[in-house]
């Protein structure tokens, strides 16, 4: 779909369900906020400008992708997408520009990343949805420990998750990454925070420090300002959440009818 108030912007949707938004003209512009927000995660993740090794898990549009290509010129990326005809629909109707370093597969996800190399990554970014819900295959421990295992020493995993209250599935996948990572932080608007509606979090880990400071900052700017959870508070908000493994996991839960729609 276009966006009238955009010259060359797509809204590409999913059985009715927004998917990516794409600006052609202006990779840089982020519409969606979660996607604003895995932006924010990618700036904080090295000095401005410094080329950086990334695996995306879900590809959709190639928003951030675009997004990274342009901000971070050099980098090489990684997309690995399930969907190959919604793969080939983006390469024919909203095509990358030359020379912006991506390569796009058409693969599962957990294999790709159970395949893929050592240390290989800067940055992991896992928005994988099967429907309307994040696939369990990519919630457990094995999956975790797969995803540090791909990361380069400092490296960042960042998933977009969905969930609301009373928060069993977040909870459980914050207590999963803990169990591996030594670093976690959730980033997420307020009221989602607070049970008040269903929405997005974007969860981060790393075995290193996490920019926490700047990444407030930046998501605090925003038209939707959204908050960053981490030490003391983030371990109050898992509370007595555990581990799940392969053969316990689960998807994220069912959004509410229209939580996600259009208009």
């Amino acid at each position: 779909m276009p966006d009238v108030d955009r010259e060359r912007a797509w809204l590409l949707t999913v059985d009715g369900a927004p998917q990516s938004y794409v600006d052609l003209d202006d990779p840089e512009h982020l519409e969606f906020e979660y996607v604003r927000r895995l932006g924010h995660v990618l700036d904080c993740a090295a000095p401005p400008g410094r080329p950086l090794d990334l695996l995306h898990l879900g590809g959709g549009a190639l928003t951030l992708p675009r997004y990274a290509a342009a901000t971070r010129p050099g980098s090489r990326q990684t997309v690995v997408e399930f969907d190959a005809g919604l793969s080939d629909l983006v390469a024919e109707h909203l095509p990358l520009r030359a020379g912006a370093g991506v390569t796009v597969h058409a693969a599962d996800a957990r294999a790709w990343l159970e395949a893929a190399p050592e240390a290989c990554a800067d940055l992991v970014v896992a928005d994988v949805f099967g429907g309307s819900r994040v696939p369990a295959r990519l919630t457990s421990v094995e999956y975790a420990r797969e995803a540090a295992r791909v990361l380069r020493p400092g490296g960042t995993y960042a998933a977009n998750l969905a969930d609301g209250a009373p928060f069993g599935f977040l909870r459980g996948q914050l207590a999963t990454f803990g169990a591996v990572f030594g670093h976690l932080a959730l980033v997420a608007e307020p009221a989602v925070l607070r049970g008040r509606r269903f929405g997005n979090a974007v969860l981060l880990a790393s075995d290193a420090e996490l920019p926490v400071a700047a990444l407030a900052r930046r998501c605090a700017g925003d038209a939707f300002a959204a908050r960053v959870e981490h030490g003391a508070g983030l371990a109050r908000f898992t509370g007595a959440a555990r581990p799940v493994g392969d053969a316990e996991a689960v998807g994220s839960p069912e959004p509410p009818e229209g939580a996600f729609g259009i208009g």
